[in-house]
């Protein structure tokens, strides 16, 4: 007799397994769609995503919450403009222990793939079962949203953009550094610890320019980067491979309904993380926007009355609602910033330049806007699985 699951995920990367583990340990009985085909990405991974208050809580919670060396805390971070605008933060004067972490991919999915290995009520399946509920974690090119003819509404940006790392002969000292100037958006993410020299390199240009900086040598691309970054790290090393992918700000029609010809009653799907929407890198907020969906799903379905289904639609409508309320003014401000910053005339480029100076001594304004942006409401994080309300 085959074995039954409440839930099946598809999708084993960091947004999947985290939810598996999430509800795990409320007791439902997961199946994670692990694709021996599609786990890894077949070269050294350079990846890094900046976390912040809400998501070091919950992973922390989890216990896969990476070694040090391994999850830099940022402690200042540095936004200049091109005409002498800057923006600078500081977690001091927030009084919080970090403005985010810069973690490091591997480390963080060997840590969650740990716990998934060890957890008894996740159980790991080479393809998709059946379950009351299916949860689609597969990211911005899912196979499956396709499969259940689910509009994915994508506004390409006119950049792309490259990642890499790379070493310096400074210390970043513990510093997120961000540069936005008529040419694009360079982010550098400090890794390696306190005293490392080490970054993570978002670079979003226009495609041709990404074109002529692909084609460069290592050494031709370090040295367009220093001048770039203007030399903040001093003379540059690249100590990765360089990838590059096409910018877009994309939602999905729907975010949940149910599964057509399903041979089970009740069957219902729903997507979550980049399945569901992306936005542009340069807020740093992609992965994090994933990790609170997975956690308000995780929450209501824990908080349903026992006599609904775990695919009941009514709860699921309530994530929708709930996930699309709070990703709008994140999908707005990134979208505004990223649109502003793409013009290069030059009433434009003072205006803006002026609006950051003007920004960085608000005083109120900035605090707000930068405990936003850590998600550092005491309350919002606590609520994850308190409160037992049919919604």
């Amino acid at each position: 007799m085959a074995k039954s699951y409440d839930i099946c995920i598809r999708g084993a990367g960091i947004v999947g397994r985290t939810l598996a583990l999430l509800l795990a340990r409320e007791r439902f009985s997961v199946a994670l769609v692990n694709d021996p085909s599609t786990s890894g990405i077949g070269h050294a991974d350079i990846r890094a995503y900046a976390l912040n208050a809400a998501s070091h809580a919950l992973l922390e919670s989890l216990r896969c919450w990476p070694e040090p060396e391994h999850a830099t805390a940022v402690l200042h971070m540095h936004v200049c403009g091109d005409r002498g605008g800057n923006v600078h933060f500081d977690a001091a004067a927030q009084q919080v222990p970090a403005l985010a972490w810069i973690a490091d991919v591997p480390a963080l999915e060997a840590r969650l793939a740990e716990a998934v290995r060890y957890q008894p009520r996740v159980e790991q399946v080479a393809s998709p079962v059946s379950a009351p509920l299916t949860v689609v974690c597969e990211g911005r090119t899912s196979r499956t949203r396709e499969e259940l003819g689910v509009r994915f509404d994508a506004s390409p940006y006119p950049q792309t953009a490259i990642a890499t790392r790379v070493g310096g002969t400074l210390e970043h000292q513990q510093t997120a550094r961000q540069w936005f100037s008529a040419e694009g958006i360079l982010a550098f993410l400090p890794l390696g610890g306190a005293h490392g020299k080490e970054v993570a390199v978002v670079w979003s240009v226009a495609p041709e320019r990404a074109r002529e900086l692909l084609a460069h040598s290592d050494q031709v691309f370090a040295s367009e980067l220093a001048q770039a970054s203007g030399g903040a790290l001093g003379a540059l090393q690249v100590q990765g491979e360089r990838r590059a992918w096409p910018l877009q700000l994309a939602r999905a029609e729907r975010w949940c309904g149910l599964v057509a010809g399903a041979t089970g009653a009740g069957q219902s799907w729903v997507l979550a993380g980049d399945a569901a929407h992306t936005v542009h890198p340069l807020s740093g907020q992609g992965l994090n926007l994933g990790l609170a969906d997975v956690q308000t799903l995780a929450r209501l379905l824990t908080a349903r009355s026992s006599w609904r289904s775990v695919g009941d639609l009514r709860v699921l409508r309530q994530y929708e609602r709930e996930r699309k309320s709070a990703l709008l003014p994140m999908r707005l401000t990134t979208d505004a910033l990223a649109q502003l910053f793409g013009r290069v005339e030059a009433p434009l480029q003072t205006l803006r330049n002026w609006g950051m100076q003007g920004f960085d001594h608000s005083g109120p304004l900035k605090h707000w806007m930068a405990r936003q942006a850590m998600n550092t409401d005491p309350a919002a994080r606590s609520a994850a699985f308190n409160g037992n309300t049919d919604p």
